[in-house]
């Protein structure tokens, strides 16, 4: 699959790229016909640095008190958390110590925070920050996670989004489903590929994936 890597640009930051692979996917909620390689952007120093620019401007207006940072997106937060803050001295976070944080997920894939870190989200304006978003699924459910800690939603960042909001939520994102203009996310029972017997080539995740 490798060998069919097609590289794609983001629109808003030139610096910032990911990889995307065609073919026939399965992730947790969906059937999706591409793969979309976020590896490189989420770890390489420059290229996280870059992404989290973009999204400093989205929410320069925005007040944060903590980043909550899911699919492996801690990297980018805590240079999003510095732009926020020490960025633009006119943004209402200059100064601001923000927080970074990951969830722990109980065996249910249920979101938890235990009670030394609970304080950071407790009537905090809270930014959910997530790798992708096909189905608007992983969002709804970090959400009613954010309501049981009493969480003020600040907003959604995802470096990926084939929605453009969820719930009446907007998703803002680096990448949007334009830039694959044939991407598609489907049910299983709804999968085309499926129906035309193609066989799976993967299981993907925010980890990478596995071929069968």
């Amino acid at each position: 699959m490798e060998t069919r890597t097609i590289e794609i640009i983001s629109g808003r930051n030139d610096n910032v790229k990911v990889g995307i692979i065609p073919g026939h996917f399965v992730t947790a909620h969906s059937h999706v016909n591409y793969y979309v390689d976020m590896n490189s952007l989420k770890r390489q120093y420059k290229m996280s640095k870059e992404a989290a620019k973009v999204f400093s401007t989205d929410f320069a207006d925005v007040p944060v008190d903590t980043i909550i940072c899911l699919e492996e997106t801690q990297v980018i937060g805590a240079f999003l958390a510095e732009g926020l803050s020490e960025g633009n001295p006119h943004c209402v976070n200059a100064g601001s110590d923000i927080n970074v944080i990951t969830p722990e997920l109980n065996s249910g894939g249920q979101m938890i925070f235990r009670d030394n870190t609970q304080s950071v989200i407790w009537n905090k304006n809270v930014l959910l920050f997530i790798s992708s978003a096909s189905t608007g699924r992983t969002i709804a459910s970090c959400l009613e996670c954010l309501a049981y800690y009493s969480g003020n939603l600040a907003g959604v960042a995802a470096l990926f989004s084939a929605i453009n909001e969820t719930n009446g939520i907007p998703i803002k994102t680096i990448f949007y489903k334009e830039d694959l203009p044939d991407y598609e996310s489907r049910p299983h029972a709804e999968c085309q590929m499926c129906k035309d017997g193609r066989k799976i080539d993967a299981i993907i995740n925010d980890h990478g994936y596995s071929k069968i």
